[in-house]
């Protein structure tokens, strides 16, 4: 399904949801007070539960829960993080609740809009907190029910939106039906994973291995594929970097091999491999192997390069010339050079290994 987005209107996040402030909850206290019920904090790892809590034992506390599904955002440390509970939760005060209404809390809602909040999450960087007035008061485009003649349909109750707008409840269901899908399988879940013995591992430049180069800005992006289309990556950590496409571009600045980037601004050190014929924007510095290096071995590299992205916190930004210089450690062969087929036979053997394109 085409999202279409410049047919989406502005809806304030307060009109759409309902927000009950977290209170305060302890580790302790869930290791004391062992139950079934999610405890959700502020940390993004393991969707932000930080363990299970008897239910009754928060209601005796006058903690602040919710029994139905609901999403949950954190307040402070990861800050605009958004997760679903599917069974609800109780929030510490470093998270809060978002309830939908009764009449439109299903799943598909819930996650659809989970992902459009957590694009909003970038306004809450560098240390801003999320507070009720402010998030309740932030806007988000959503898609809008039409008429049968094609009009946009006002709602005269002004329910969702001051100017009448009323969410596409059912394209939201429609659109993440479209995305269930098949498990991926794998052949290899038991295969045993080599050791990796980091001790024995050599330290490499990356400009010794690697070509580095910027990437270049393009503006008029589309959103559909076509045979004059190149792939445009950005330095975002989701989708690989995928922005969108181009149709008008200058044939220079399309990248035709087997290559890495490295992204920059924010994301730094982010490194995703690219099977060739993308255009990287300038944010982005392009690693292209000085010796054929087969793709499950760039991976591995990919990963080890990522490990870099603690050096770049508060502002300090992973250019081309600091890419080139990074000094970091990979397995070597008898002769001090990277071990690249070790490198391949690695990922070959890790669960999945066998989906990758060879």
């Amino acid at each position: 399904m085409n999202l279409n987005l410049d047919n989406w209107k502005s809806f304030k996040i307060g009109r759409l949801f309902t927000m009950i402030n977290g209170k305060g909850i302890t580790q302790e206290e869930i290791e004391d007070n062992k139950g079934d019920f999610a405890a959700v904090q502020s940390g993004e790892e393991n969707n932000g539960v930080m363990g299970k809590i008897d239910l009754d034992y928060c209601k005796s506390m006058n903690y602040s829960f919710s029994e139905k599904p609901c999403l949950t955002v954190a307040r402070s440390g990861s800050a605009g993080f958004v997760s679903y509970q599917a069974d609800g939760c109780v929030v510490g005060d470093s998270a809060k609740i978002l309830l939908l209404p009764d009449s439109v809390a299903s799943e598909s809602h819930y996650l659809f809009l989970q992902t459009i909040l957590t694009a909003n999450r970038f306004k809450y960087t560098y240390g801003r907190k999320v507070t009720k007035e402010k998030y309740l008061d932030d806007v988000i485009d959503l898609p809008v029910q039409h008429n049968k003649d094609g009009s946009v349909f006002i709602d005269m109750d002004y329910e969702y939106s001051d100017d009448g707008y009323v969410p596409d409840w059912r394209f939201m269901e429609d659109y993440e039906e479209t995305l269930h899908h098949k498990l991926l399988t794998t052949r290899i879940e038991n295969r045993q994973v080599p050791d990796l013995d980091v001790g024995k591992w050599k330290e490499f430049r990356v400009g010794d291995l690697f070509d580095c180069s910027n990437g270049v800005m393009y503006d008029n992006l589309i959103d559909e594929s076509n045979d004059n289309t190149v792939e445009y990556y950005t330095s975002s950590e989701s989708n690989n970097g995928f922005e969108g496409y181009i149709n008008e571009y200058d044939e220079k600045d399309v990248i035709r091999v087997p290559s890495l980037t490295v992204g920059s601004r924010g994301n730094d050190a982010v490194t995703y491999y690219h099977e060739g014929n993308y255009i990287a924007n300038q944010n982005l510095t392009i690693l292209i192997p000085k010796e054929p290096i087969s793709q499950y071995a760039m991976m591995f590299f990919a990963t080890i390069l990522y490990q870099e992205k603690p050096k770049y916190s508060y502002g300090r930004l992973m250019s081309k010339e600091k890419a080139r210089d990074s000094i970091i450690k990979l397995p070597a062969d008898s002769n001090d050079n990277p071990d690249w087929q070790f490198m391949e036979n690695y990922i070959k053997s890790l669960p999945y290994g066998d989906r990758l394109k060879g």
